[in-house]
């Protein structure tokens, strides 16, 4: 592989991008549908696309050689993203897309945080100086 196609960064921005592009889609979309089947739709699409990429680049595999410590936290990670996505539709229906994305990425923070005190990571003063920040963006944002 080559250096661009490894590096966290480069995915990280992409990543980024493309859940800015999701809140607008999500904003244009969610307009006179209800928000859980939006989600729902929407989910089926993520799916169908992420099956074809598995099955296309031979990646398919079966659940059953998961690991169960494994099998157990991507369940729960797949209830958690259900559930951030329902909250999020529902917010992105009665709320400014300019709005909701920023509080919604106070996820950032509480990552953070979380994995500080449950994977005991370690973040330098100025990383919490970042945190700090985004959270204050966030807020800020949110009001504004």
């Amino acid at each position: 592989m080559t250096q661009w196609t490894t590096s966290w960064q480069l995915w990280a921005l992409l990543a980024a991008a493309f859940a800015a592009m999701t809140a607008i889609f999500a904003k244009i979309g969610v307009q006179g549908v209800n928000s859980d089947f939006a989600t729902f739709f929407r989910t089926i699409v993520v799916a169908l696309v992420l099956g074809t990429i598995l099955i296309a680049t031979r990646q398919m595999q079966s659940p059953l050689g998961l690991g169960s410590k494994s099998l157990i936290f991507l369940v729960l990670s797949g209830l958690a993203t259900g559930a951030s996505w329902v909250c999020y539709f529902r917010a992105l229906s009665i709320g400014q897309a300019s709005q909701v994305a920023p509080v919604d990425k106070l996820s950032v923070v509480l990552v953070a945080i979380f994995g500080v005190v449950f994977l005991g990571e370690r973040l330098s003063g100025l990383s919490w100086l970042g945190v700090g920040m985004i959270a204050s963006g966030a807020v800020i944002m949110a009001l504004g």
